[in-house]
């Protein structure tokens, strides 16, 4: 695994064993979830890669969804993964969590033989170069063809979701964070290698608006 820092659940705040209740009071959770499983539309045998996957909320919504689906949750953090395991128990054919970092995801997973990768709220976090490095680490696990779903805060519209958004920056550092509320990651999808990039939704949540984007891999 890579030596390379990250910034844990909840920000600088380190309060990581708060991180499912506060998701689920602040960001309308449950909405954007099932809006990134209704885009990632498991079938039996896909390959889903949950990349920065924390306690494995989404990637355990993936599997109940279709439990046949082969579903990986990466994250660096071992906390998180700890409590991944514990929401997962002994569910058959669970996902497995993996230690490691996003960007370099070929270490663990082999390169081209992904159908989906799917990221939530991992990369607003994240220093510019770093979006970048997991976004290309993304594009080389999945096969030609293969999906990419990433649901974050992106592009800021309003007034008020700018202001609203000041509360995640207090938490994760405004020099990483501003690049997601001026609209980069569309952008940074193309400059990876990934096609037909789209915002297939926007949730407004009371600390900014969260968008869906997908885009495939050529």
């Amino acid at each position: 695994m890579s030596e390379r820092t990250f910034t844990p659940a909840l920000g600088r705040l380190g309060l990581t064993r708060l991180y499912d209740p506060v998701l689920l009071a602040l960001t309308r959770e449950r909405l954007w979830r099932r809006l990134v499983a209704a885009q990632v539309a498991p079938r039996p045998g896909d390959t889903i890669v949950d990349v920065g996957c924390g306690t494995g909320t989404q990637a355990l919504l993936l599997h109940r969804l279709e439990p046949q689906a082969r579903i990986v949750g990466v994250d660096p953090d071992p906390d998180t993964l700890a409590l991944a395991r514990r929401k997962s128990g002994d569910a058959p054919h669970a996902p497995r969590w993996l230690l490691g970092m996003g960007d370099a995801l070929t270490e663990l997973i082999a390169p081209g033989s992904a159908d989906t990768a799917v990221s939530s709220l991992v990369l607003h976090q994240c220093p510019l170069p770093m979006k970048r490095a997991i976004l290309a680490s993304a594009h080389a696990v999945l096969r030609p063809g293969g999906k990419l779903v990433i649901a974050d805060y992106g592009l800021q519209r309003t007034a008020l979701m700018r202001l609203a958004f000041r509360a995640v920056q207090l938490a994760d550092g405004r020099q990483d964070t501003q690049p997601n509320a001026d609209g980069v990651l569309p952008a940074l999808m193309t400059g990876a290698g990934f096609d037909d990039v789209r915002e297939a939704a926007v949730v407004p949540t009371v600390t900014g608006s969260i968008s869906v984007y997908v885009a495939a891999r050529g």
